[in-house]
């Protein structure tokens, strides 16, 4: 097993539409509107940026991401990782009763040196501080959702 190996899986079910929910989880630059973990979205251009954020242990991550599938119709957002993580993500929006789930899917290695040297003692808590963030993100999305 490599420690420093990392695949994460959320679903976040929302009360608005998928086109709704679609339209801002494709704006990533305005994602530390709601997003509390989401400290920075710098765009370079149409298809990159860097972002940086940060959940409840105290050190930023810092990714360069990279557009890759954007498929409306299909409700799929797929983006490339370099930086302190290098992999890739992934949003996929379907119907789902009255609203919304939104999966969230993410493959990655973690190049931060601090965290590789950290991997095998820590996992456990990597792993606890990346849910953390992901919970405040789908209530920080709902919340969002509900005042537009």
């Amino acid at each position: 097993m490599d420690w420093c190996r990392y695949r994460f899986r959320s679903v976040w079910d929302l009360p608005a539409a998928p086109q709704a929910v679609y339209r801002v989880l494709e704006r990533a630059e305005e994602y530390p509107r709601w997003w509390p973990q989401v400290r920075s979205v710098d765009v370079a251009d149409e298809e990159s940026g860097t972002v940086r954020f940060r959940s409840f242990l105290p050190y930023d991550l810092c990714v360069t991401a990279h557009a890759g599938r954007r498929d409306p119709a299909a409700g799929v957002l797929e983006i490339a990782l370099d930086g302190d993580l290098a992999g890739w993500s992934r949003w996929t929006v379907t119907e789902h009763g009255a609203g919304t789930r939104a999966l969230f899917e993410q493959e990655v290695e973690v190049r931060k040196p601090l965290m590789r040297r950290l991997a095998v003692p820590c996992r456990p808590v990597f792993r606890a501080n990346h849910a953390l963030m992901m919970r405040g993100g789908r209530r920080g999305l709902a919340a969002y959702l509900e005042a537009v």
